[in-house]
């Protein structure tokens, strides 16, 4: 059978490429979804440091 003499060897491999094969899946499917928070906090952090910036205009 391909070469593999023992059944827990041929168990090894198949669970090696299953798992490979998930991680894939789970990667496709969960690819953005950090990303569009980050990019939230960052836009709100850029308002804040304008809203010092005239803040700080407004005295001078």
């Amino acid at each position: 059978m391909l070469g593999i003499p023992d059944l827990s060897i041929f168990l090894a491999y198949i669970l090696c490429i299953a798992s490979a094969l998930l991680c894939l899946v789970y990667g496709i499917f969960m690819w953005n979804k950090g990303v569009r928070k980050e990019e939230q906090d960052a836009f709100d952090e850029e308002l804040k440091w304008r809203e010092k910036e005239n803040l700080i205009d407004e005295k001078l």
